[in-house]
């Protein structure tokens, strides 16, 4: 039986074991979790003319959901299900420039909003065309003006995410954010999804598991806050040639910020740098195995190399090593649940407590 999380802390144990081993709570999660929340899915660096489209599948070997991105003629962006309305072919299978959607099974044809047109050998069909026949309308937003987020059925609406990011890095001009495919790469990682996501949440393992970022960052002042579906964790360097220079009226001015850690419920990082931005998508696989996509956004090529967002390969493996060990660990006999601490460990509460809500709750639609 699925438990909810005690809400204080100082009592409360952490999420049983059986949750990162169960296949069929694994399965579950994909609507009561991941189907329920937003998801980042693309940039309008990919679409930036008329005409072009976009096919992307929602997590990829997990929910598995055929989506398909349009900037119609108008210029207007549209997200769509990727799935014919008539038979359920894929109608869009590689990025590319079209006047119209055109499904190659039967010939069914949208135009790039997703409104049906035309379909061969229907003319004798009753109550055809309706509403049904258009391609369904994927919820979707912009932050900053530039990255796409997608959800199947969002069960809190997209500015929750983004309100926290636009308050306290104002000061960025984030539309200058310049994809780097050189320095992106996936990882396959040996353990349950959320293990991962744990580990990300605290900094309690930096002194014990990355001995170089510690050497950067003032463990002593780590500070975290936290918001609906998300939260922060602020890395302190030790000195100023590791940190954002930030405006005076910055609540943060006058502070050595070497690094902006966001997370947002359930599966995404989103690091700020003062060179710029890796975002971190974690995919889950199976209960014992996930992917994890780092992807690089350059402002200031000036200030790579430098601080707590020097050396992300090799903190991904340290962190990769430590979870699974914990992901081998946590199969034993005698580990069931343990216990947080109060003040390194909020972060992974709340966490552990959005879980637990998703997974026992039923939301409406918004």
């Amino acid at each position: 039986m699925f438990k909810a999380i005690h809400p204080k802390i100082d009592e409360a144990h952490t999420l049983e074991s059986l949750f990162y081993k169960d296949s069929g709570l694994f399965e579950q999660s994909k609507d009561k979790i991941f189907a329920k929340s937003w998801h980042w899915t693309a940039s309008t660096d990919q679409l930036s003319t008329a005409g072009q489209t976009w096919p992307y599948t929602l997590l990829d070997g997990f929910l598995n959901e055929p989506l398909l991105i349009t900037r119609d003629q108008a210029d207007q962006l549209h997200v769509l299900s990727n799935v014919c309305t008539h038979r359920g072919n894929i109608l869009v299978e590689h990025p590319c420039k079209l006047k119209k959607i055109l499904c190659n099974y039967h010939g069914r044809r949208f135009d790039l909003s997703g409104k049906f047109e035309f379909m061969p050998e229907f003319k004798d069909a009753k109550n055809f065309p309706t509403a049904c026949d258009d391609l369904p309308k994927v919820p979707w937003g912009l932050w900053a003006d530039k990255f796409i987020f997608t959800s199947i059925e969002p069960a809190f609406p997209l500015e929750s995410i983004i309100k926290p990011l636009q308050e306290r890095l104002y000061f960025l001009d984030l539309t200058q954010l310049r994809f780097d495919s050189t320095r992106s790469r996936d990882y396959l990682v040996q353990s349950h999804w959320a293990l991962y996501v744990d580990n990300y949440l605290e900094g309690l393992h930096i002194p014990f598991v990355h001995p170089g970022l510690n050497s950067i960052l003032d463990y002593g002042t780590y500070q975290t806050e936290q918001f609906e579906y998300g939260n922060l964790q602020i890395g302190y360097g030790k000195t100023q040639n590791d940190a954002f220079v930030l405006p005076k009226r910055h609540p943060d001015f006058g502070q050595n910020v070497a690094a902006y850690y966001y997370w947002f419920f359930p599966n995404l990082m989103l690091n700020f740098y003062p060179w710029g931005l890796s975002v971190n998508v974690i995919r889950p696989l199976n209960t014992n195995l996930c992917k994890v996509s780092f992807l690089t956004y350059i402002l200031d090529e000036t200030k790579l190399g430098i601080g707590a967002g020097a050396e992300l390969d090799k903190v991904e493996r340290e962190d990769e090593a430590v979870v699974e060990n914990v992901q081998r660990g946590i199969m034993s006999r005698f580990y069931q649940k343990g216990r947080y601490s109060p003040y390194k460990e909020q972060n992974l509460h709340q966490f552990h407590s959005l879980i637990a809500r998703f997974m026992l709750a039923d939301f409406p639609k918004i």
